[in-house]
């Protein structure tokens, strides 16, 4: 394994060269980067709205506006099809999903029938949008009631339109705002995802997506008393609406719109010569200035009411006819009141409501703290293990510390190539990506000083023999990792993907670096020094006189394993954990006071009297910032976002929003499942891979170790009361593959071990095998807690429950490692034998031997 030749030495470096170039635009500023060739790269990563600021909102289209609009538009439809086909009816109505009429006339049946059919003829929608489908199926039941109702592939057809048409609505709303890089996309069937990143005002942002923007001219009713109408009941064709006065006057209304915003060609805010106020100038294509000059015609002297989302905007009276196709909007706005509402009528009416189910918003300061946070915390961290390396390996540890720079800056390329989004917990995934790369280094040092001083091999040979045998237990723990982050990715979401994905490169970088540049370092050193010996720096002779009999207390062991498992899974049934918004619904804001400290009191009080249920409020971080918990709301999303609202009247002139997350009931409960699907497909999946890689016995061992750490670690939860969210379901994701890669490095040496002391009992084996692989258990675990703990004391807050829980899991994997993974196979009486008889049939020679040196 240590012959490299001229092409396999030229792609290695080739690689690494393209890795270089590739992440280099990262360090560039825009400036800088403007001035690069046109052959250079210039992609870069992008930072998540975590680390830059900015708004993610997830929005639902609401099924029942859909389903009454076009209950609406059937009946109306009905309506004009009977009166054109003169035939008299009654009773005509719509509720749900179904219309009903009456024929008055028997001998009229037949003709409305043929007047009524094309309304549930077939509609070809394209393969992808649901191939031929009726939308409305007509019911005639023989005494002149005939009903039509609306089909749930009509319905669902809609609804694929509605999420369409409000995309590009949406997009056309966002890019009036000027900001960079938006990202709008479909998510299942009625949900929209937008994330604008560096946006300053995502409130607004907000406000621009809510609304729905339905703009329609009616004449006003003056014919009518409007207290009238309100006490009792409007005359048919007529409707109540209110003005958006402060206090809102009712006005009666036609119900059939002259004409609508669809005939709009152009809106600008501008200001009203005669009172200097803002208003919106509107243009209306060649269609709609026909119409609007018809109806000013027809109704001079006649009030008629400016409609936008059932509010009237303004009533004024037409004084002569508009015949230029242009008129002016005025209702006492503000400057930007005045801008919002021409960029909505530039953009478009939205086909339904949309509802904000799931909101995350991070303030530019926020964002920039983060990333120094996370820099900080990357840098201490990567600093701590290169030290280490040096200090307990020498010159190996160099080699090891060269690749992990190469590492890190492949991860970047692959990162800017693919254009993932950088996030925190992406942050997180790179410092336990340095973990696992000195792991993977620490497993073939510790192996080549093993065949050099147990096997008195040559410093050739024993290097061969170490990248050799070392190689199959990386890839195995590697794989496993890999599993956890690859289900990650696809039961995920947000923050917790970009985790995935930055972890998934690195094992793949990780894995790169180990077998093609450490072994060629190491074989140029072998090749151009011809050593007679290993390097004098490795320092790791320490754990070599260590022969501990773990095994002796594996009744101790099994014994306070099952105590604390039974105290976790007790303490999480009767007391429970602190859970997150992500499976609770509510909302979390932080606030930063304007000046001095933050009176957590007052913020209290003043919360309390909002009536949004039991606010928490505590300190975070500094004496100026606040984090504020919002319970779930009764009344769904819309209350959710009600209470945010409140929260900003109440505290906005004393504090800035830094950071807004919030979670409707409904995505609460599908993160929750979501997790603990996770969770379990992980395991499976990793179950199925050691039972294939190894026997039944490791592959049970194996989960039943793991499950013992995520109880564990669940009960550290409990016991702590620190919150558990998202980022924590990524944290015992990560733990579940990070305690699988200890446990698997121990199994294959105990594998390796059955093989050559078939005759040894199980117990004593077990002793050796861990003894054997010690040095690493401790080395790696040491190292990753390195920069864990890096992570922990300068991460920041926002990421801390995910660094506790990385903490304790490296902690517990590795004991669990051994004293819960390695007994087991006892309990389950593996045999020997089975590797005798499988090396038997594949016609591989035995290789048995003695323990020497130990």
């Amino acid at each position: 394994m240590l012959y490299f030749s001229r092409w396999k030495t030229l792609f290695i470096w080739l690689v690494v060269a393209l890795g270089v170039v590739i992440a280099t635009p990262n360090l560039l500023s825009n400036q800088q980067l403007a001035k690069l060739p046109g052959w250079m790269p210039d992609s870069r990563v992008t930072l998540g709205l975590d680390l830059q600021g900015g708004s993610y909102i997830m929005l639902q289209v609401d099924r029942s506006d859909i389903v009454t609009d076009r209950m609406n538009t059937l009946v109306d439809d009905v309506r004009a099809d009977l009166r054109e086909a003169q035939v008299r009816y009654t009773g005509l109505s719509g509720s749900g999903e179904t219309a009903q009429v009456r024929i008055t006339d028997p001998d009229q049946y037949v003709t409305a029938e043929e007047a009524l059919q094309p309304l549930a003829e077939y509609v070809n929608a394209g393969t992808l949008n649901g191939g031929t489908f009726q939308e409305v199926t007509i019911d005639d039941d023989g005494n002149g009631l005939i009903r039509l109702a609306l089909t749930e592939q009509g319905i669902d057809y809609r609804m694929r339109s509605a999420v369409q048409q409000s995309i590009e609505v949406i997009r056309r709303r966002v890019d009036e705002l000027g900001t960079t890089e938006p990202l709008i996309q479909r998510q299942g069937d009625d949900r929209i995802i937008v994330q604008v990143p560096g946006l300053d005002d995502p409130q607004r942002l907000k406000s621009l997506l809510n609304q729905t923007a339905k703009l329609t001219f009616h004449m006003v009713d003056t014919s009518v008393n409007v207290q009238d109408a309100i006490e009792g009941r409007p005359p048919a064709g007529d409707e109540v609406l209110y003005s958006m006065d402060d206090p809102p006057v009712p006005y009666v209304i036609e119900k059939r719109a002259l004409i609508s915003g669809e005939d709009l060609v152009d809106a600008k805010a501008a200001f009203d010569q005669r009172t200097n106020e803002p208003v919106v100038n509107f243009r209306f294509d060649s269609r709609g200035a026909q119409r609007f000059a018809q109806a000013t015609q027809q109704n001079v002297g006649r009030p008629f009411a400016i409609v936008l989302d059932n509010q009237i905007v303004s009533a004024p009276v037409i004084n002569e006819p508009i015949l230029g196709g242009s008129g002016q909007i005025s209702g006492n706005f503000t400057v930007q009141g005045a801008n919002d509402l021409a960029v909505l009528l530039r953009a478009g009416a939205l086909p339904a409501t949309l509802t904000v189910v799931e909101e995350r918003t991070v303030g530019p300061s926020l964002g920039a703290d983060s990333i120094r946070a996370g820099v900080l915390a990357s840098v201490i961290g990567a600093g701590l293990v290169v030290i280490f390396m040096v200090v307990f390996y020498g010159m190996f540890g160099l080699v090891a510390n060269i690749a992990l720079f190469f590492n890190i800056v492949m991860l970047i390329a692959l990162l800017s190539v693919i254009g993932a989004t950088l996030t925190l917990p992406g942050i997180a995934g790179i410092v336990l990506t340095i973990g696992m790369a000195v792991d993977s280094n620490v497993l073939i040092y510790e192996r080549i000083r093993e065949e050099r001083r147990r096997n008195g091999r040559s410093v050739v040979q024993s290097v061969d023999a170490g990248f050799r045998k070392a190689f199959g237990t990386i890839i195995d723990a590697n794989l496993t990792t890999l599993i956890a982050a690859v289900i990650l990715f696809f039961l995920g979401s947000g923050p917790v993907r970009g985790f995935a994905v930055t972890l998934a490169i690195g094992i793949l970088t990780t894995i790169f670096s180990a077998f093609y540049l450490t072994r060629f370092m190491i074989s140029e050193w072998v090749r151009r020094r011809r050593p007679k010996e290993l390097p004098k720096g490795i320092r790791t002779g320490m754990f070599d006189g260590i022969n501990f009999s773990f095994m002796s207390f594996r009744r101790i062991s099994f014994a306070a394993s099952a105590i604390l498992t039974v105290a976790s899974v007790v303490g999480f049934a009767t007391h429970g954990m602190n859970l997150g918004i992500d499976f609770t619904g509510g909302s979390v804001v932080q606030v930063e006071s304007k000046s001095g400290p933050a009176d957590i009191g007052q913020i209290r009080s003043d919360l309390n009297n909002l009536n949004i249920g039991a606010v928490q409020a505590q300190g975070f971080g500094s004496d100026r910032d606040v984090l504020i918990r919002v319970p779930a709301q009764d009344g769904g999303a819309n209350a959710e976002q009600s209470a945010i609202s409140k929260i900003r009247s109440s505290l906005e002139s004393s504090y800035d929003f830094v950071r807004v997350e919030v979670v409707g009931p409904v995505v609460s409960g599908e993160l929750s499942r979501s997790a603990t699907i996770g969770v379990l497909a992980s395991l499976i999946a990793i179950l199925i891979y050691i039972w294939f890689r190894f026997e039944w016995q490791f592959a049970v061992g194996a989960i039943i170790a793991t499950a013992h750490d995520v109880l564990l670690t669940i009960g550290i939860f409990v016991l702590t009361g620190v919150e558990f969210n998202l980022t924590s379901i990524a944290a015992v994701l990560t733990i579940v593959g990070y305690s699988l890669n200890d446990t698997v490095v121990v199994y294959d040496r105990v594998r390796e071990n059955l093989r050559r002391y078939q005759k040894m009992p199980l117990p004593e084996l077990l002793d050796i095998s861990i003894n054997h692989t010690l040095s690493r258990t401790i080395l790696t675990a040491l190292t990753t807690m390195l920069a864990l703990a890096a992570l922990y004391l300068f991460g920041g807050e926002v990421i801390r429950s995910f660094t506790f829980a990385m903490l304790f899991g490296v902690a517990i994997g590795t004991y669990s490692s051994i004293y819960i993974a390695a007994p087991i196979l006892i309990a389950f009486k593996l045999r020997p034998d089975t590797f005798q008889k499988k090396d038997e049939e594949k016609g591989a020679p035995e290789e048995q031997g003695t323990v020497t040196g130990i």
